[in-house]
């Protein structure tokens, strides 16, 4: 289950997203806070694979007293923080040898696969 903060007043004209009732109060998910022994072994699995998936995410999740989507997120979340860091080193790479970065620079490959694009935390 999602945690969810107190009801929290809200414009009742905006649509019902996903965090709203249909009323004109909306529940706010709290963020995952992570405590650092999670975080190091989070960091830990993905310098091994940047993918966790099946029967390694489930036991990881419990190891970790995580649910499996928390862990699914986290990972998604790091690849996309990877990709962006990778992104800029090559930019300074580039800039180091007189070679201008083309302003799309921000745009992600297609071989990249559709759920990494997702940016929140369930």
């Amino acid at each position: 289950g999602l945690e969810l903060s107190h009801c929290v007043r809200t414009n009742a004209l905006g649509p019902a997203g996903p965090w709203r009732s249909g009323g004109p109060c909306k529940m706010k998910r709290v963020r995952t806070v992570f405590k650092p022994e999670q975080l190091e072994r989070l960091e830990q699995e993905f310098l091994k694979q940047q993918y966790m998936v099946g029967t390694e995410r489930v036991d990881l999740a419990a190891t970790l007293h995580l649910t499996e989507t928390q862990v699914k997120v986290w990972f998604q979340n790091r690849r996309i923080k990877w990709r962006k860091q990778s992104m800029e080193q090559k930019a300074a790479k580039l800039s180091q040898f007189g070679v201008i970065q083309p302003a799309s620079a921000d745009s992600t490959d297609s071989k990249d696969h559709e759920e990494d694009t997702v940016d929140v935390e369930l």
